[in-house]
């Protein structure tokens, strides 16, 4: 399958490590795109949560197809959030194509500006008392687990998918209340530092929309999460669009074969030495190619 060819990507909130992440859907969605950037905002691994006994191969291979877009050329930021707050202390850390970074401002078509950070710096619950934060999550996971169960009965029953945390979320003041002045502090900031977008994600909710004060406005993004939205950000032809991949449609294609076939080790070496894995590259293909004559000459 062509991919299709964007300017920027921006996926947020993936939560590799835990039960409720839907890496097979992201592996799909990454697949299908040739992004020139590609914006991780935070939350990818779950270190908060992370676990020997839980890190099935799907969710390995994730951080294996980002590795090997970098290795392709695309540039990969990865923008630290609370749950993965251990890779601050890389920051501005450069392995080839990918960076360690708290925040990115980037000059896009027209000299307009983007502002992009995870948005866990407007938590109180985090800045002041980070045990709480930690059980809420711990909460969240469990809750996933409980949808996931309830969600495959209703497909047996041939009924839509329903989400227990939006229900709540949604029923609640408090977390309506919290996600609105998320939004509006965000964007405010934005528009005080003439910023003309402003991409966040750690609150799940995708979004776009332009908020105004009485000083100006700005372009507000919100890249959602690969828990329950599995939605992202894409950016084209001077605007922005929110991907939704259970209603934006993908066209039937396979995982790249070179994937399949690489180990991590290899896939780290791409990140250094582009140059040596070509050579890899053609010395499989050499080997390949020797073994089919001489299964010729066999017969």
């Amino acid at each position: 399958m062509k991919k299709r060819k964007i300017d920027l990507a921006v996926i947020s909130d993936v939560h590799l490590g835990t039960y409720g992440c839907q890496a097979d859907e992201l592996i799909a969605y990454l697949s299908s795109i040739q992004p020139k950037k590609l914006i991780l905002n935070g939350d990818i691994i779950d270190i908060w949560q992370f676990s020997k006994r839980y890190f099935p191969p799907s969710h390995l291979k994730v951080l294996k197809k980002i590795i090997g877009m970098a290795s392709k050329g695309t540039e990969v930021y990865y923008i630290t959030g609370n749950h993965d707050e251990m890779l601050r202390k890389f920051t501005d850390t450069d392995m080839g194509n990918i960076k360690i970074i708290n925040k990115l401002v980037l000059e896009l078509d027209g000299g307009k500006k983007a502002w992009i950070f995870h948005g866990d710096v407007f938590d109180v619950s985090i800045q002041n008392a980070k045990w709480l934060a930690k059980l809420g999550g711990y909460g969240y996971d469990m809750l996933i687990m409980i949808n996931s169960a309830v969600n495959w009965g209703l497909k047996k029953l041939g009924r839509e998918r329903y989400s227990l945390s939006k229900r709540i979320k949604s029923s609640v003041k408090g977390a309506v209340k919290y996600i609105s002045n998320f939004e509006r502090t965000a964007a405010e900031l934005a528009i005080e530092n003439g910023y003309d977008y402003v991409i966040c994600g750690h609150i799940h909710q995708p979004r776009k929309e332009i908020i105004e004060n009485k000083n100006g406005s700005t372009l507000y993004l919100n890249a959602g999460d690969w828990v329950e939205n599995l939605t992202a950000l894409e950016y084209s032809f001077k605007r922005w669009r929110v991907y939704h991949y259970n209603h934006d449609k993908l066209s039937p294609f396979y995982v790249d074969e070179e994937l399949k076939e690489m180990d991590m080790n290899e896939l780290i070496a791409t990140i250094t030495n582009k140059e040596e894995f070509l050579k890899n590259i053609e010395v499989h293909q050499d080997d390949k190619d020797e073994a089919k004559a001489k299964a010729k000459d066999l017969d």
